[in-house]
């Protein structure tokens, strides 16, 4: 790296310059030399195990960078900075590029040699890998804390390769392409479950070491799972130790009051400043390069397109130029990966091309559709039929921006309820309406996530200090749903209608969307050939239909696929089997044709059509026809 590159805002790789780097390329004779950027201290101190935390003085370069030689040190030693400030106070700091921390709530940084003793053998999924436009994307959200913990208290949590061991089959089994790890940049509070980052280059302690999360990656990599990582470039912690005011200026964050701290009580970025933009630029290319993440999800990026996240204070243009900058930067230097962004505002072309506008990522949250869903899913059916376009309103905006379809972390925690205490009714009309939801999600054109817990119909919120609730399993109810979920999960990634067609207005259509009085809605998707075709219907109401009128442009024979209400699933088993089902010339809805089903209240079903015919002249000669 050439230094100059940090000072120009275009360095992607400045953690291979500053912080703790071995003096020699094999460091067999040990030693380290440090870097530390703080062009406004007065004297910057370097404390650490090797000189006993007597401290020496470093040197200031003409840059700001402040350097020092230290021949005794070896890997595994702790360090930190004293910054000797312009307003007296002489404050002792974690590296900004250290590669480990000690365990929280300890603060120190930790000497340590990248990536030393560990080999990758993921070559093919590397080679292979890509942004899965054209491929099932169903992700498994976890916080690797809570997702299992010990019995023992004192050693509750699970080591990164523990991890993979206990994670992998579980994700196969339920049909997951890739799983997506909250934060595991250090943060010293865990109840911010990695949000608030102390230590941007540092692999959490808690878990294990940086080779401990290579093998987590590796592994998955082999066993044909993404793994994806959230990202945190908005914000960071107050705390003396760690980077806010680092040289006693405001050197990575605004130095002005009003836009200084976010909403969260956390520092902003700068991300006008270079400095700051190939801090962040570098970290995200660590954790790609490093450690071989296939996806980054960008944390609150409203807050970076809008000042303090509010629209009314106007677009923040040169956090948005840092966005295009950083997105574009790591796509040419890692072909294949996610860029994904959570963003709650309307700006558009967040997924757009940044030669032409566009913010440069490749998915983008839809939050919008998941505040409508849930929310008209926890109404009582009476209720229904006014809200009943919430249902459908995302296929408006569907297709100006790349939407992956979320129900995460944020929807089941703070008195907000879990997904299945959120739906309306008794403890089986719960699990009825779950059922539904969750045929819905799968069958509709959008990338899935879900986070831990989701795939157990969980009824507590989820609590970082506690591990799922992995006895509801002993229930019927919940084990059946489990079973339920790892089906319509699969019917999603084993059926390419369901995602190689999914940006073309030709892959979807309504069938029915206009039926507020009954609550059904109906739509189909289809192959790009148009040889795949499958629909689904949603009975959104407590009432039963024993001959249920769907429409359909043309006499089509079905077959029916799944439905909720199978017996196998905790339903009452009022499904239409895998006889054939041939519509008639009747009219419904304007359809000239409509074939009959049976759907129970809360119920939804999938058929696959097997036969179409134009017109009836076609089908003469043939009246019993048969399917291809």
């Amino acid at each position: 790296m050439h230094v100059q590159q940090f000072f120009q805002g275009t360095g992607f790789d400045s953690y291979r310059y500053f912080g703790a780097q071995p003096l020699s390329e094999d460091n067999d004779d040990g030693g380290f030399i440090f870097r530390v950027y703080a062009p406004n201290a007065r004297g910057v101190v370097l404390h650490g195990d090797f000189n006993n935390w007597a401290g020496v003085m470093m040197e200031r370069l003409d840059s700001g960078v402040w350097i020092g030689e230290v021949p005794e040190a070896r890997a595994g030693d702790l360090y930190k900075y004293k910054i000797m400030q312009e307003d007296g106070r002489e404050v002792y700091r974690a590296d900004p590029f250290g590669y480990r921390m000690e365990m929280p709530p300890r603060t120190a940084s930790k000497t340590h040699l990248l990536g030393q003793g560990f080999e990758w053998t993921d070559d093919e999924w590397m080679a292979s890998r890509t942004d899965g436009m054209d491929q099932p994307v169903n992700v498994y959200e976890l916080h690797l804390g809570s997702w299992r913990m010990r019995d023992n208290i004192h050693e509750r949590w699970y080591n990164y390769r523990e991890i993979a061991e206990l994670l992998i089959p579980y994700v196969k089994d339920h049909g997951f392409t890739h799983v997506e790890v909250m934060p595991l940049a250090e943060h010293a509070l865990y109840a911010s479950w990695g949000y608030q980052v102390s230590g941007f280059y540092a692999v959490t302690a808690r878990y294990g070491t940086p080779e401990d999360l290579m093998y987590f990656i590796n592994e998955m990599h082999r066993a044909g799972i993404g793994v994806i990582m959230d990202f945190v470039p908005i914000h960071f912690i107050t705390d003396d130790f760690s980077l806010k005011r680092f040289d006693g200026t405001a050197l990575y964050e605004y130095d002005a009051h009003d836009i200084e701290i976010s909403e969260w009580g956390t520092a902003n970025f700068n991300l006008r400043k270079h400095e700051t933009q190939s801090f962040l630029q570098s970290n995200a290319n660590f954790w790609l390069k490093e450690f071989h993440i296939d996806g980054l999800r960008y944390d609150a990026i409203s807050n970076a397109i809008y000042w303090q996240g509010n629209a009314s204070r106007g677009v923040n243009e040169g956090a948005l130029y840092f966005l295009r900058k950083i997105n574009q930067g790591l796509h040419a230097r890692h072909p294949g990966v996610m860029l994904i962004a959570e963003d709650s505002s309307s700006y558009p072309r967040v997924t757009g091309d940044p030669e032409f506008g566009g913010l440069g990522f490749d998915y983008k949250w839809d939050l919008g559709w998941m505040h409508d869903t849930l929310n008209f899913m926890k109404l009582h059916p009476d209720q229904r039929a006014q809200y009943y376009g919430e249902i459908s309103f995302s296929m408006m905006y569907f297709y100006s921006e790349n939407f992956m379809l979320p129900l995460s972390h944020d929807e089941v925690v703070h008195g907000k309820a879990t997904i299945a205490q959120r739906m309306w009714g008794l403890y089986a009309d719960k699990f009825r309406q779950l059922r539904t939801l969750y045929l819905y999600m799968f069958t509709y054109p959008g990338k899935k996530l879900n986070f831990m817990g989701n795939e157990l119909g969980h009824f507590r919120e989820w609590d970082e200090e506690k591990p799922l609730d992995w006895f509801l399993l002993d229930y019927p109810m919940h084990r059946r749903f489990n079973e339920y979920f790892k089906t319509v999960s699969k019917l999603y990634t084993e059926n390419p209608v369901y995602y190689s067609n999914e940006m073309s207005p030709d892959g979807f259509r309504w069938l029915e969307v206009d039926s507020p009085d009954m609550l059904i809605f109906v739509f189909e998707r289809i192959s790009a050939d148009e040889k795949d075709r499958y629909i689904t219907v949603l009975n959104m109401s407590g009432i039963h239909h024993g001959a249920l009128p769907v429409g359909y442009d043309k006499a089509v024979t079905v077959q029916e696929v799944m439905n909720t209400d199978d017996e196998a699933w905790g339903g009452s088993g009022e499904v239409n089997g895998t006889e054939l089902i041939r519509s008639s010339e009747e009219e419904f809805r304007g359809m000239p044709h409509s074939f009959k089903i049976k759907l129970s209240h809360f119920a939804g079903a999938v058929f696959k059509v097997v036969e179409t015919v134009e017109s009836v002249d076609e089908e003469e000669g043939d009246a019993e026809g048969s399917p291809e």
